[in-house]
Order: C-alpha cells, then sequence, then structure tokens
C-alpha cells in the first residue's frame, strides 16, 4: 500500500511541515513505514517523539525500519495528533497524524491543509476544522503547489467571441 503522507517545502516556517495519514494505531508497524518510504528530498529520519496517546501502545526506545532502527520516543510538549521526525542533518520536521478512522474526504483535506505553505493551525485545530465539515471535499480547495484542481475535464463552452459575431469593427 502506498504511503499516506503529504509534505510541505523543506525549510517552510509553517506550524506543520506536512501530514501523515498512518492505517492503524500500531506505532512500531507505521513508524517503520513512514521511515523506509519517506521522501528522500526531506531528510533520512533517525528519531521520532510521538503524542503517546495517538497510539495503542507507549512507543518503543527503538523502531526496527529497513537500514537499521529508529530511535522513538514520548514527546514532552502537549501536541496532539503531532509526530516529530529529526533527521539526519538534526532537522526536525513537526507533521500532523491524521487519526486512521477518518473518512477518505476527511483524510485527504487534512493532509492537503498540513502541507499548504502558510498553514496557521495546530494539529488539533486542523482536525476540528476537517471533521466538524464533513461535506469538505479536497477537489473544491487550492492544492498545495499554486495550482487548482479543476476536477473532470469538460467540453469548451459554447459562447461565441465578438468576432465570430461580427461585432468588432
Amino acid at each position: 500500500m502506498t504511503l499516506r503522507l503529504r509534505m510541505g517545502r523543506a525549510g517552510g516556517a509553517d506550524r506543520l511541515d506536512g501530514g501523515w495519514w498512518p492505517r492503524s494505531r500500531d506505532l512500531a508497524v507505521e513508524l517503520a513505514d513512514l521511515v523506509d518510504h519517506f521522501p528522500a528530498e526531506h531528510g533520512r529520519i533517525v528519531r521520532a517523539l510521538v503524542f503517546t496517546a495517538d497510539w495503542d501502545a507507549p512507543p518503543p526506545d527503538r523502531v526496527p525500519v529497513a537500514g537499521g532502527s529508529v530511535e522513538a520516543g514520548p514527546l514532552d510538549a502537549d501536541l496532539p495528533h503531532t509526530i516529530e521526525l529529526t533527521t539526519a542533518d538534526g532537522s526536525v520536521l513537526r507533521v500532523l497524524v491524521v487519526p486512521p478512522d477518518l473518512s477518505e474526504d476527511q483524510g485527504d483535506e487534512a493532509l492537503l491543509a498540513a502541507a499548504t505553505p502558510g498553514n496557521a493551525h495546530s494539529a488539533t485545530d486542523l482536525l476540528a476544522l476537517v471533521t466538524e465539515h464533513p461535506d469538505v471535499d479536497p477537489a473544491d480547495h487550492w492544492t498545495d503547489d499554486g495550482g487548482s484542481w479543476w476536477g473532470e475535464r469538460r467540453a469548451p463552452s459554447f459562447r461565441t467571441t465578438p468576432e465570430a459575431d461580427g461585432l468588432s469593427g
């Protein structure tokens, strides 16, 4: 299965650096998947600090991954729905943890919002916005790459131009 992760621009000053939507509350399994498939342009993860209430069990000291293991532990701060990832170069990425039981639309919207440049919501506030508005459709919002989602292709309009109507002089 594909990793459900959306990251913003590296080195941004946003409140969240991206969003991750694990498929379960099993931290060891999900963290290994995240580390093993994390985009190289954001660095190699060497440490992960988690909000323990987001998971079924407290984090182990180390989690086995494809390239060895990563250090894991609880976040000192009260940051629900957040994981702090430290990369090999010492950068710290604060990433939204989307609850695995959200609907497809809500999860997609949360990932998009967390990775959108200029995001100013905490993880808790962002999830509250997404879950309080279950009719939100990610296709109705701007993407994080500067464009917009246009949906399905549609036939061009049949509106005529002034030249075609003989109105230009």
